[in-house]
């Protein structure tokens, strides 16, 4: 916020308050303001006290006193929580100036610290929820100074204790409507949001960098941006492309095997990629992690009848004791499965999944890249050649071809001489015809 509009801000702020502080004096006139009386709460007699809003019909007048409620500027005596004016019978009294907003009292936590350890001390432990929430959080956070919070608090409710039943009514109300108002907030989300500024946090340049990357590497495997080889069969009539790029097809093409190496994630979302990392698993005897990872995807994205069947058949065959195809994971991990399979859902597994696909990815797929299976499915991948296309005018439509042939016959039409003979001819047949016609 720059100088003049804090400026600006604080003047709004201001003229609010005294306007209302202005509306809140005329309300307390003697002769033409609101009429006080001392009313009894309870067994004690409260002096100049006013009641709500009886008229159902003054709504705005309502609203006005429920503003002034909110504000601290008027403070209810039996329900401190609901801040507005109720159209009943219960009791409010005007707040003293000396805690009206613009006197701009600082709000610091240890003066809440020391009305919460005096209302503790009243009310012997026995305080509200939020309250107690935060006086433990506040005798935790303060804990270097709550000796001298709690002798205030002994202090200030001895002091107290000397002053008249109804005078104590008061000022206790005072207090609690001016704490319910301006109480500072819980340390709570400043703390989180301290945590979350240090934590360590990635510079723009190097978010751009990685960006930057990620496009150069999948430029050439964008149909957007490059061609698609030999051609694009949306746009030919050569489906070369949909063939060589088949799920399963027996040799891959070279930028398919490319895409391989660009992450473990895309070795596995491609069938043909997920076979040939199978195949070095078998070499390698180590089979069963990807035939779990398989299993716990079918679970996951199968029909919901065949679920506990999966999740059973998958527990009894890779996480049981002594199934065929044991997998190997932590204790930790294991007791969370074995937990959520008494009550299987499509993701109970996804603890032992993510474990087996890190397992992988950090130790298998980087010995696959590596290995004689991934450079032999290199060597034998094809690279097919840009298809040459002659260049070919698209046909028209039939509505056009024949507006076409209309207007050259209306033209061949026009420019073609006219014999008088053939007309005149042609009006005689036509005068035969009508005469006998006519004489019938």
């Amino acid at each position: 916020m720059t100088f003049s509009r804090k400026i600006l801000h604080n003047y709004y702020f201001f003229f609010f308050f005294f306007q209302a502080e202005k509306v809140l004096l005329e309300m307390q006139d003697p002769c033409t303001g609101v009429k006080s009386q001392p009313q009894r709460l309870v067994i004690t007699i409260i002096p100049h006290a006013i009641t709500g809003n009886k008229n159902r019909s003054l709504p705005q007048a309502r609203s006005l006193g429920s503003m002034l409620v909110s504000l601290g500027y008027i403070y209810p005596l039996q329900d401190h929580k609901n801040l507005v004016i109720k159209p009943d019978a219960s009791l409010y009294r005007f707040q003293t100036p000396y805690f009206w907003p613009t006197q701009q009292w600082p709000v610091e936590d240890t003066d809440y610290a020391i009305y919460l350890a005096k209302r503790n001390i009243r009310k012997k432990g026995m305080l509200e929820l939020h309250e107690q929430e935060q006086y433990n959080h506040l005798h935790k956070w303060m804990n270097h100074k709550w000796d001298f919070i709690v002798m205030q608090a002994k202090e200030q409710y001895r002091a107290a204790k000397e002053r008249k039943k109804p005078d104590r009514v008061v000022f206790d109300c005072q207090e609690r409507a001016y704490w319910v108002v301006h109480r500072p907030p819980v340390r709570k989300p400043m703390i989180f949001t301290q945590q979350s500024i240090m934590r360590p946090r990635v510079k723009s340049s190097v978010s751009i960098g990685a960006l930057v990357k990620y496009c150069s590497t999948y430029s050439g495997h964008d149909p957007f941006l490059s061609k698609c080889l030999p051609s694009n069969p949306w746009l030919t009539d050569d489906t070369t492309f949909w063939a060589l790029n088949m799920p399963n097809v027996e040799i891959p093409t070279k930028m398919r095997v490319e895409r391989w190496t660009f992450s473990f994630k895309e070795l596995l979302s491609d069938p043909r990629g997920r076979d040939d990392f199978r195949l070095f698993l078998k070499k390698e005897f180590s089979g069963e992690n990807l035939a779990f990872w398989e299993g716990c995807e079918d679970l996951k994205w199968g029909t919901a009848v065949a679920m506990k069947e999966k999740a059973e058949h998958i527990y009894k065959t890779f996480l049981a004791r002594g199934a065929p195809r044991w997998i190997n994971i932590d204790g930790k991990t294991m007791e969370i499965t074995v937990k959520g399979l008494k009550h299987p859902h499509r993701y109970v597994l996804d603890a032992a999944q993510t474990h087996i696909y890190m397992l992988m990815k950090k130790d298998s797929y980087g010995r696959y890249l590596k290995s004689p299976v991934f450079k032999e499915t290199l060597k034998k991948a094809i690279c097919p050649d840009e298809h040459r296309f002659k260049n070919r005018r698209p046909s028209l439509s039939p509505i056009i071809i024949r507006q076409q042939e209309q207007e050259q016959r209306a033209k061949m039409a026009a420019s073609a001489p006219v014999d008088i003979t053939q007309v005149m001819s042609k009006l005689s047949k036509q005068g035969k015809e009508m005469g006998p016609r006519h004489s019938k």
